[in-house]
């Protein structure tokens, strides 16, 4: 497994918890809005990695407007949502491609 599809794995399982309904939104208050900074990072390192190597970079770019757009509650969670979907969907994409071959 390349480091990017790694990455993408991470981001979007880390992603998929902040979308669950008040948990992750108790989780990203409780830090006082760390982690959506730590996720920013994150998403700008994936987003890196999956431009040098010639991989879809979308999920990447969703998830750093998800990190910005974060502290808004509504718009926050839905972002989160579909930034989960498209990584994780992506991930396994890389995964499957990576194990067939």
């Amino acid at each position: 497994m390349s480091m990017v599809t790694l990455m993408k794995w991470i981001t979007g399982g880390i992603e998929a918890f902040f979308a669950i309904p008040f948990v992750g939104g108790i989780y990203i208050i409780s830090s006082a809005w760390v982690a959506l900074g730590v996720m920013l990072a994150l998403h700008l390192v994936t987003l890196v990695l999956s431009i040098k190597n010639g991989a879809v970079s979308v999920g990447s770019i969703f998830g750093i407007l998800a990190s910005v757009l974060g502290v808004i509650p509504v718009v926050g969670w839905f972002l989160h949502i579909l930034t989960a979907i498209i990584l994780i969907v992506d991930a396994s994409l890389s995964t499957f491609k990576s194990k067939k071959e």
